[in-house]
């Protein structure tokens, strides 16, 4: 079933209207006819609609059952990502986003061979944006995931005091007691922060200034991840962890 993310505005008597792009996508490219249901999101609770008329530019829905699906985590989870080469980090945000991901913030770090490029960031930030939107309707996400424009190590340092936990996944930490005892740490509602490396990984002044912040550093086993693998699998680990153990 397809998911489109309304505003508030988008509110009219026992139901809900869709204009603009996604109006075209359901009537020309998805082809969908009256009668056929789909899901709405707004404010964070997902609605199942159906089809009940077309107009020159918007589609416009009657409410089947509200609060009709619930993806969210009972964990907030911001992927703090080292900034990577070429076209990965859009791999990462698309991934994450459907694991469940509130919010990804790319950090700037030692070994980060991209740079921070102020010119380019707006506009690599709003297709950054377009592509959480898309995995967020893919895997029918509640509300739609914020990518943050990049920072520095130093600026995300100062920033961790938000955080309830903060994890850092180290090649250089051996064994997995570490890991089991951080997520062990974990409680429903809490803010969790993940900060991946780069390629490369992490220098050791900066391992040695997060720790100084609380951090946890753990291991992810004994191979050496890609940044997108570490990325990845870090997040999938906390869903699951958030869905077995934390959920009601």
């Amino acid at each position: 079933m397809y998911n489109f993310f309304i505003k508030q505005n988008a509110v009219i008597n026992n139901g809900y209207q869709i204009s603009g792009n996604d109006y075209n996508h359901i009537k020309n490219v998805l082809r969908m006819k009256i009668g056929d249901t789909l899901l709405v999101s707004i404010d964070g609770k997902s609605h199942l609609c159906q089809i009940k008329e077309f107009t020159e530019q918007t589609v416009v829905l009657s409410t089947v059952q509200e609060n009709y699906l619930d993806t969210s985590l009972p964990i907030d989870i911001c992927l703090l990502q080292g900034l990577p080469k070429s076209d990965k980090l859009e791999l990462i945000i698309q991934k994450t986003v459907e694991l469940g991901v509130s919010k990804i913030i790319p950090v700037e770090t030692a070994r980060s061979i991209v740079k921070i490029d102020i010119k380019k960031a707006r506009a690599k930030t709003e297709r950054y944006n377009a592509i959480a939107e898309s995995a967020a309707k893919q895997s029918k996400r509640t509300l739609i995931p914020t990518v943050q424009e990049p920072i520095t190590f130093k600026k995300m340092l100062e920033s961790v005091d938000n955080f309830d936990l903060l994890i850092v996944p180290f090649e250089s930490k051996n064994g997995m007691e570490d890991t089991k005892n951080t997520l062990n740490k974990i409680k429903k509602g809490m803010k969790i922060g993940v900060l991946i490396g780069a390629e490369g990984g992490f220098e050791q002044s900066e391992i040695d200034a997060l720790i100084s912040k609380g951090a946890n550093v753990i291991s992810l086993g004994k191979r050496i991840l890609r940044t997108e693998t570490a990325a990845i699998l870090s997040v999938g680990m906390l869903m699951l962890h958030a869905e077995n153990y934390l959920s009601d």
